[in-house]
């Protein structure tokens, strides 16, 4: 993969998130996808090690029962793997439609420009990244392979980014923020 690259994209907070094309699939339909067809929203690019596996229906599942959660912040989530959209249909057929497209990264291109690609294994490591409406990246975690994420922390983080305000420890929405950043 280091070969096809000249130089791996400088990931970082505050500075414009890679954008890219891929083709995904959503509700029985295939099309291509980018990050800038969602410019003006905030975005949760979430990436995942593989379909058909054990930690990943866990998230991704609750993502999509939450997704009117995401939607009332003006966030679109965006799952991706490096699965192929034919196995990401298939998953689903197994699964049932989740509320948000599935991207295929299958050159690895993407989880590469994200830093989140295992060479060695050929998958992407548990990354949850949260873009603004202008495409600036605020915020990246990263977890290896055994452990799922919180969808609870990221709606608290999108709500708190969003305030514009310095926001303490354990900040929750409706609660006092510190004042202007």
């Amino acid at each position: 993969m280091c070969d096809s690259h000249s130089e791996q994209h400088e990931l970082q907070i505050g500075k414009k998130a890679p954008d890219f094309k891929v083709e995904g699939y959503f509700k029985g339909g295939f099309k291509k996808y980018s990050l800038s067809d969602y410019a003006g929203k905030w975005k949760i690019l979430f990436f995942y090690p593989l379909d058909f596996t054990f930690v990943c229906p866990t998230e991704l599942v609750q993502l999509s029962e939450r997704h009117s959660e995401f939607e009332a912040l003006n966030t679109q989530v965006l799952g991706i793997s490096v699965d192929s959209v034919h196995s990401h249909q298939a998953w689903l057929k197994e699964m049932g439609d989740f509320n948000y497209p599935l991207l295929s990264d299958m050159t690895k291109s993407v989880s590469w420009d994200y830093n989140v690609l295992l060479e060695d294994e050929g998958i992407s490591l548990r990354g949850a990244f949260i873009i603004d409406p202008d495409g600036i990246l605020q915020c990246y975690m990263v977890n290896h392979l055994p452990v799922g994420r919180n969808v609870d922390e990221l709606l608290r983080l999108v709500q708190a980014f969003q305030t514009g305000d310095l926001c303490p420890v354990g900040w929750e929405k409706g609660k006092e923020t510190l004042g202007k950043a």
